[in-house]
Parts: structure tokens; C-alpha cells; sequence
């Protein structure tokens, strides 16, 4: 299983606008973060979770061939912004629809943002260039013929996010992405246990009342137990050699542009 880090920031980007903080006018590439989504490769399958509003750049960037399924984690801007340029992978598939899982909040946002993307029930998919995307909800396991995907939900403020937790056949592998929380509830960390990799909300050493601070999220670390845990949706004015000084439960921060090969964590 590849996990390719398409963005690790949090909602307003890094640099931030009209922000000339030291990690703002960092010359490390590593603190320039556009908004947190990732693509998943689970036995050739291609799974891309979220679409920021720099997903076209994110996607050239990173040469993202296709798309066979996207998950949505929840409906706020950072995260669904960027679905209408999913049009191209649209057209390259053979019925030019895309599934698009995600919770009844993301799917009523969907609909409210993207109306023009929803085909009529029944009716002939028109091949006219705009995303066409076959809403379905996500259940809490997926079976797939390449592998298992797991949801979960997360606090978030008012809503809830949909945790993940990949797992692929033939390999075993398990990677749980659980971005944008403010609490790991019981039942997600049981179903966390234990992954091979847990990428984790991790926004700033402060608390914040819809998002895990550093500190909350080391100890949900802690009690996971995973094999390596890493923390996205990061913070400006947070540095990426910060998360080289963290204690021995996580081993620091996600970057834009990381790609990581299960077998070689």
C-alpha cells in the first residue's frame, strides 16, 4: 500500500495569507503546506480522500494517473472545495461517473455545492467534461476486492468526520487516517489499534475547541499503539523540525509530497 501526502495543512494553508511568521518565510519545503488530503494506492486501486482547494495543483504535482473511488471525510471547505476538478478523472473512466463515498453531512454539502455533478436517477451520462459522481454513503466497511476500508466517526466541532482505516489483501497492511478531531472516541481507537501507520489530526501545541492539539494527540497516540504515527492538518507558526523533538509515541509530522510504501516505513 503507497500513501502519497497531497496536503498537511489546515484550512488557511501554509504560508497564510497576509501572515510573515518564521514558518511562513521558511526556505524548508516541508512548511509549505496546502490543504491536508491524501491518495491511497491499496493493490493498485486508486483511493483519493478529499479534495482541497489546490487539489489540480496537488494532483499535477504529484502525476495522480486516476481515480477509482473518493472519500469524503467531511463537508467543510478545505476538504470538498476542490470536487469539480475531479471532472478529467471523470472522463477517463468508462461510464464517466465517479463513486463518491461520504456521511449525510458530506453528501448534503455535495449536493449544495455541485448540483450540476449529480446525474438524475436513471438517466444517460452525458459526456459534456463536468465530474458526474454516484453518491453513496459509506458504510462502516467497504469490502473491495483490493482490500477493506473502515469508517468510523470523529468529533468535529458541530459535525463529524469519517475516520478510515485501510487494510489491504494479500499484504495485510492497515493505515488509519483520522484527520480533523477533536477526540478519538473508544470504538475508533479500537479499530486503530495496532495499524502499521496512524496519521493523525495534530493542528498545534495550543488547544483548540474543534481540533486536537499536539498534546491530546500524543496521548491518543499512546493509547493506539500503532506501529509509526504521524500528524497532519498542521498549523503556520508550527515547524516541521518541531515535530522531530516529539516524545517517542508519535515520530513527527506528515509533509506535502511524502509518499510512503507500507513496507518501507
Amino acid at each position: 500500500m503507497e500513501i502519497i501526502f497531497l496536503g498537511t495543512g489546515t484550512s488557511h494553508g501554509v504560508p497564510m495569507l497576509a501572515c510573515d511568521c518564521a514558518v511562513c518565510t521558511s526556505p524548508d519545503p516541508r512548511d509549505q503546506r496546502t490543504r491536508a488530503s491524501i491518495h491511497v494506492v491499496m493493490n493498485g486501486l486508486r483511493i483519493q480522500v478529499d479534495a482541497t482547494p489546490e487539489f489540480r495543483l496537488q494532483a499535477l504535482r504529484e502525476k495522480i494517473p486516476a481515480i477509482d473511488l473518493f472519500l469524503l471525510t467531511h463537508g467543510h471547505a478545505d476538504h470538498v472545495l476542490g470536487m469539480d476538478d475531479l471532472r478529467r478523472y471523470c472522463d477517463l473512466r468508462e461510464d464517466g461517473v465517479l463513486p463518491v463515498y461520504c456521511s449525510a453531512e458530506g453528501e448534503e454539502r455535495v449536493r449544495a455545492i455541485f448540483p450540476y455533478a449529480i446525474p438524475a436517477p436513471g438517466a444517460a451520462t452525458a459526456r459534456d467534461g463536468y465530474a458526474r459522481f454516484d453518491l453513496r454513503r459509506m458504510p462502516a466497511r467497504l469490502e473491495l476486492p483490493e482490500g477493506v476500508i473502515e469508517s468510523t466517526p470523529l468529533p468535529h466541532g458541530r459535525i463529524e468526520t469519517l475516520g478510515l482505516v485501510f487494510t489491504e489483501r494479500g499484504s495485510g497492511a492497515r493505515f488509519a487516517y483520522y484527520t480533523d478531531c477533536k477526540t478519538v472516541p473508544p470504538a475508533a481507537r479500537a479499530l486503530a489499534q495496532g495499524a502499521d501507520l496512524l496519521v493523525l489530526d495534530g493542528l498545534r501545541p495550543a488547544p483548540h475547541p474543534t481540533h486536537l492539539s499536539i498534546p491530546e494527540a500524543l496521548a491518543e497516540a499512546e493509547q493506539i499503539g500503532a506501529r509509526r504515527t504521524y500528524f497532519t492538518h498542521i498549523a503556520h507558526a508550527v515547524p516541521h523540525v518541531y515535530g522531530e523533538t516529539l516524545p517517542p509515541a508519535a515520530q513527527g509530522f506528515a509533509y506535502d509530497g511524502w509518499r510512503v510504501n507500507l513496507g518501507k516505513v
